[in-house]
C-alpha cells in the first residue's frame, strides 16, 4: 500500500480513529513517566513464529503520531519470522512511542495473525488439486487491513473476486 491518495482517505483515516479511541483524554501513564519529549528507542520483538504482515500499517501509526519518527526494519512483509527474533528498532518521542504502542501492536498481530493462517493452509493444501479461494470475508472497519497481503504470500494464494457491477 504505497499509493499516498489510498492512504490518506482510507488508513490514515481508520488509524487516527483507533488511536482516538486508545487515547481518549491526556496519556497519564505516559505524561507521568515522559512530561516531556526525550528521543529513544524500542525494538520489536516476535512473540512467536510465524509470517510477519502489516508493518506498515504498525510503521503509520508512529508516523501519525511523531513525524521524526524513524525505523529500522530487520523483516518484511510477507517474511517468516520467529519467537525471539528483533523485527525492527523505532526511534522517536517516547511519549509517541508509548501511545501508539497498543494501536500499532494490535494491528501488527491481527494482520500476521491473518497471515500465519493463510500460509499453514496454503501449505496444508500443497500437493493437492485443492486451490484456497480468498472470500474476503472481512470485519468492519477492518477491510482495508485484511485485505492488505504480502506479495510474497500472494503469489501462494489463487486469488478469485466477484464483484457485481
Amino acid at each position: 500500500m504505497n499509493n499516498p491518495i489510498t492512504l490518506k482517505l482510507n488508513v490514515d483515516k481508520l488509524l487516527r480513529q483507533a488511536l482516538e479511541e486508545d487515547i481518549t483524554s491526556e496519556d497519564i501513564s505516559t505524561n507521568a513517566v515522559m512530561p516531556e519529549y526525550r528521543k529513544g528507542q524500542v525494538e520489536l520483538i516476535c512473540k512467536q513464529d510465524g509470517i510477519v504482515a502489516g508493518l506498515f500499517v504498525f510503521q503509520r501509526v508512529f508516523e501519525l503520531l511523531d513525524d521524526t519518527v524513524s525505523f529500522d526494519m530487520k523483516v518484511k512483509d510477507g517474511e517468516a519470522v520467529e519467537k525471539g527474533q528483533l523485527m525492527a528498532v523505532v526511534t522517536g518521542d517516547i511519549r509517541a512511542l508509548l501511545s501508539g504502542e497498543r494501536t500499532a501492536l494490535n494491528y501488527l498481530q491481527r494482520m500476521s495473525g491473518i497471515a500465519t493462517y493463510t500460509n499453514s493452509i496454503v501449505k496444508l493444501l500443497e500437493g493437492s488439486k485443492t486451490t484456497l479461494l480468498d472470500t474476503r470475508k472481512t470485519t468492519p472497519n477492518m477491510r482495508i487491513f485484511e485485505n492488505m497481503r504480502s506479495r510474497r504470500v500472494e503469489r501462494r494464494i489463487t486469488d478469485t473476486i466477484c464483484r457485481m457491477r
